[in-house]
């Protein structure tokens, strides 16, 4: 499953295009639609509204740690306040009859690791699955995850746990399963420059042939697929921004394998004309390929 971009339930309710945007459907997998918000009414409202444009699930994130989330009392701040955190996850698993499932984190922070306490709570109103990302949200995404405390929120509920934090190959992965006992994993920021990572590390999990990491020719296609998908998406006033993180990472992960000078980059992502950017790219791959004949 790939789940959308959080949206802001109460935003979303309002006629936000932005967070309308973001109910799009995917074309093969489920369409896991994520809320995030502080009043039960307003994520019940954000259920209905996802439920009637095509989600098959419904997702809750009490995990995100960014201040302009926590500081409304959503995401990972939600951790702080349990019973408030009961009230909406009910008010969503009351506004729909699609799976509801939750993301959060261990805890607020090191003194309040109560994450099994809330799973507890959640699986038994109704929600059907968790997913754990093993830092408090005081860590943001500093210092490593822990896997470990994850299995205290696995023994406590009897839904699928899915354990999420630097999982960035098939040995992390593997040894993240070991360690929670958890049914799955979510990957994050290790699939980023690298797409082909998630099925790379599924195959490994069921026992199947993993593909082989794509050669130059293909990821030059992929990232202009992906970059031309952007501009669909966002528009290319957006897009050619938004795009520039994306590229960014592709970047990352050519240069742990050749070269890539600092003006090639640089010229990349700033570019501002959308049209210019796929020109761009196919100076980079025709220089990378040259280098390695």
């Amino acid at each position: 499953m790939v789940v959308s971009e959080m949206i802001a339930s109460a935003a979303l309710t309002n006629g936000h295009a932005d967070m309308a945007r973001r109910l799009g459907k995917p074309e093969k997998l489920p369409n896991v639609i994520q809320l995030a918000g502080c009043e039960g009414h307003w994520m019940a409202e954000g259920a209905r509204i996802a439920e009637d444009s095509g989600a098959d699930i419904i997702d809750i994130n009490m995990g995100c740690p960014s201040k302009r989330v926590t500081n409304g009392y959503a995401g990972s701040a939600l951790m702080r306040v349990p019973d408030k955190a009961q009230d909406l996850i009910e008010a969503v698993l009351a506004a729909t009859n699609l799976p509801v499932t939750l993301k959060m984190r261990l805890g607020w922070n090191d003194e309040s690791i109560n994450s099994p306490d809330i799973a507890r709570a959640a699986a038994a109103a109704g929600v059907q699955m968790i997913t754990i990302h093993g830092r408090t949200r005081q860590q943001f995404y500093k210092g490593s995850a822990k896997w470990r405390p994850v299995r205290d929120v696995v023994e406590a509920v009897d839904v699928p746990v899915v354990v999420n934090g630097d999982i960035v190959d098939i040995k992390s992965a593997k040894e993240a399963l070991r360690q929670s006992g958890a049914a799955a994993v979510m990957i994050g920021r290790g699939a980023q420059g690298q797409p082909w990572l998630l099925g790379q590390v599924g195959a490994a999990l069921h026992n199947k042939p993993v593909p082989e990491t794509p050669t130059m020719a293909t990821r030059l296609d992929l990232m202009k697929e992906h970059y031309a998908m952007m501009m669909a998406e966002y528009g290319e006033a957006l897009g050619v921004r938004c795009a520039r993180k994306h590229l960014g990472w592709y970047m990352d992960i050519l240069s742990e394998e050749t070269q890539i000078s600092a003006e090639t980059r640089k010229r990349i992502l700033t570019e501002g004309d959308a049209a210019r950017v796929p020109a761009l790219i196919d100076e980079l791959f025709e220089g990378l390929m040259e280098n390695a004949a």
